[in-house]
């Protein structure tokens, strides 16, 4: 849709302008308080296509850990601001540059590691056909996923059995009926952290 490629690079750019000092607050903060590391955390994710692209985001652990893909509250790997920088998702801010350069959109399934994406096989393979979102149904579903892991008593294996397979059909459900006017939903009920039950 060119109204949706027009509207994300359009708010992106106005995005970045006007979170500028709270990206650079955070940045300071990451310096102080997390010293000896970068400030923005750069990882390679799956995008459209399955093109490889690189995802921004501040960094909220410590520098050397043998943690899994999987983070779960609590665990010692993530640093006390980083725990609230992830709790209010403003770890996800510089994500605004990837909007604004075209490797993912404000809407659309989540970008998985490489790992997680050849898993997708037959009409899942349907999520690598749009671009990758800074939210979606599923996370806003799952927005409280850290929590949810840290309960159970094998979090990966939650992960893979459980989270997985619902946010690969949430996410097909999205694509298959998705509209701007869907997609401003979701950026509103991001911003308020109100529920899409009807969509899930």
């Amino acid at each position: 849709m060119i109204i949706k490629y027009l509207f994300d690079r359009i708010a992106a750019f106005i995005g970045i302008i006007i979170s500028l000092p709270i990206l650079l607050l955070i940045s300071i903060l990451i310096k102080i308080k997390m010293p000896g590391g970068s400030i923005i955390f750069k990882q390679k994710r799956v995008g459209k296509g399955g093109i490889l692209f690189t995802m921004y985001k501040f960094r909220t652990m410590i520098t050397l850990h043998n943690g899994s893909t999987v983070s779960i509250k609590g665990e010692t790997r993530i640093t006390p601001l980083g725990a609230i920088l992830r709790k209010y998702k403003l770890d996800e801010l510089p994500e605004l540059w990837n909007v604004l350069i075209g490797d993912m959109s404000f809407v659309g399934p989540r970008p998985d590691v490489q790992g997680y994406a050849d898993k997708l096989t037959g009409e899942d393979q349907i999520i690598l056909s749009v671009r990758s979102g800074i939210t979606s149904p599923a996370s806003l579903k799952y927005r409280n996923e850290e929590e949810l892991l840290a309960i159970q008593s094998d979090p990966q294996k939650y992960n893979d059995s459980v989270l997985f397979p619902d946010k690969i059909r949430i996410n097909k459900n999205y694509i298959k009926n998705a509209t701007f006017w869907r997609d401003l939903q979701i950026i509103f009920c991001t911003i308020l952290r109100k529920d899409m039950n009807k969509y899930y």
